[in-house]
């Protein structure tokens, strides 16, 4: 609380909120900034280059010209964030406060306070592009931004939790394999990373370092087992680490694992009981990208947060496990489900949902 407290009282606005201000960034400084008190000048965005990744809340503009073509790693890192979520960058070229002249490079949202970089190859040399930062999901960060020909960090991810992808496991022991490809023979190692949902950063629980017989050669195939310290949902993912002359940390897999009953996400094939509520996600059309939020309505504090690929045929997706917020003494929550359907504008539904009576516990 005292933490929230602190980033939310930073309320000054940064000069760059304001396109005509964007900060000009020189190769390998790293800057510090904030979102918060940040607005949206709408006139120089356009949600339909990025309805499907960004809602635009409250960004900030930077600008880039390399002096050299080629590739370029902008580094995200030491993030304070009011919610667990993150900032999001898209990197664009065009006139500034132009959008019919945009073409977007990249648009990536974070999810987690991870230190992350996100790679933009065949840059042209005396080009401008425009860097857009934002809070996700409505987020407040205070984060730094470089932008660098050297990576730091873990590369961004592209797949948060949904569950077709969820794997449930009755028992606290994982099993994971990864295989390193050839392209990658030069890493010293691995890092397999975890994070529960609600944590802020991943952290490291083993470290694998590249086996290689009496000719030098690295061996590919590597398998370990974690314990998971309790129910939840789990993201591991697996990823090298650089070698001084070699390339980039790369991600060789990532698994989102379900522990317990505590977990707070539905899982397939669970069976509808007296601790879950359910979304009205069948109106929204199918395939389309949303974006949900439950907060304590009383405090505004974030239960969960989550993206899916609306599947409306699946009734078990709409599905929350409420008990440990039953369990809390809640009896309501409040949940903002924002919709990018994959043709047409975004739209955001609020919803103020009654908790079910808990179920007889045994």
């Amino acid at each position: 609380m005292l933490f929230a407290a602190s980033v939310s009282s930073v309320a000054a606005q940064v000069p760059n909120d304001n396109i005509d201000n964007r900060r000009v960034l020189r190769l390998e400084e790293t800057i510090t900034s904030s979102t918060t008190g940040c607005t949206v000048q709408r006139s120089c965005v356009d949600e339909r280059l990025t309805g499907k990744c960004i809602e635009y809340h409250n960004d900030q503009w930077f600008e880039f010209t390399p002096e050299a073509p080629g590739r370029y790693f902008i580094n995200i890192g030491g993030q304070k964030c009011r919610d667990v979520r993150g900032v999001q960058l898209v990197v664009l070229t065009g006139q500034p406060c132009q959008p019919a002249t945009y073409r977007v490079l990249s648009c990536t949202s974070l999810g987690t306070q991870d230190d992350v970089f996100v790679t933009l190859d065949s840059l042209r040399a005396g080009q401008p592009y425009l860097l857009d930062v934002d809070g996700y999901l409505k987020d407040f960060c205070q984060f730094t931004l470089q932008v660098s020909q050297t990576a730091t960090g873990m590369p961004v991810s592209y797949f948060p939790p949904n569950p077709t992808r969820l794997l449930p496991t009755a028992s606290p022991v994982v099993e994971l394999s990864w295989i390193i490809p050839d392209s990658l023979a030069s890493t010293p190692g691995c890092r397999v990373m975890r994070r529960e949902i609600h944590q802020y950063r991943s952290t490291e629980v083993r470290y694998v370092p590249v086996r290689r017989d009496t000719y030098g050669r690295p061996e590919t195939s590597y398998a370990v087992a974690d314990t998971l310290p309790g129910p939840g949902i789990y993201d591991y993912q697996v990823v090298t680490t650089r070698a001084e002359t070699g390339p980039a940390a790369a991600r060789l897999r990532q698994w989102w694992y379900a522990y317990g009953t505590a977990a707070t996400m539905p899982l397939p094939g669970t069976v509808p009981n007296r601790d879950a509520v359910a979304l009205p996600l069948r109106k929204y059309p199918n395939k389309a990208r949303l974006s949900i939020v439950v907060t304590d309505p009383a405090t505004g504090r974030v239960l969960l947060a989550q993206q899916l690929i609306n599947q409306p045929r699946n009734a078990r997706q709409g599905e929350l496990p409420v008990r440990k917020w039953q369990d809390a003494g809640l009896e309501k929550i409040a949940v903002e489900i924002t919709c990018h359907p994959i043709r047409g504008d975004f739209f955001t539904d609020r919803l103020l949902l009654n908790l079910p009576a808990p179920a007889a516990r045994p």
